[in-house]
């Protein structure tokens, strides 16, 4: 497999923010804002559903501590974080990761969707993802 953000974990070449033991934090080549961050995990895992959840609140911390440094260092009231993962999401590299993109009022990007899904379902999601919760939290005790 020829994973870009592996490839720039593997032969350091990142812009790095942080580098720790499970996740880093490199600056991409066209940042949507000045400071706008990427958060990976130092080891390849292709999207949320299989990534270990100690990684993943490891990645949560680092994008926390980067929304603050972010407040601190460049004013920026905002953060937005935004994650795609499995198919059907865009995701456009598939290794896990979330970009932190700092915000400031009026700034003149918008990052959230303007249209809603085509998709449609039988039955209320609500409900049938609170069951689906409780069936897989049933099965992991």
């Amino acid at each position: 497999m020829d994973c870009v953000f592996c490839r720039l974990l593997r032969e350091d070449t990142g812009r790095w923010v942080a580098r720790e033991a499970d996740v880093c934090a490199f600056t991409p080549l066209n940042p949507l804002a000045p400071g706008h961050t990427l958060v990976v995990p130092t080891r390849h895992y292709a999207g949320v559903l299989d990534t270990p959840p100690e990684v993943l609140a490891a990645s949560m911390s680092l994008v926390q501590r980067l929304a603050a440094a972010m407040r601190a260092a460049l004013a920026a009231p905002g953060v937005n974080v935004l994650s795609a993962s499995g198919p059907g999401s865009e995701q456009s590299v598939p290794h896990l990761h979330f970009h932190v993109v700092p915000r400031w009022v009026d700034d003149g990007i918008s990052t959230w969707p303007t249209g809603t899904s085509r998709h449609r379902l039988v039955g209320d999601p609500g409900e049938m993802l609170a069951d689906a919760l409780l069936h897989l939290d049933r099965t992991r005790t």
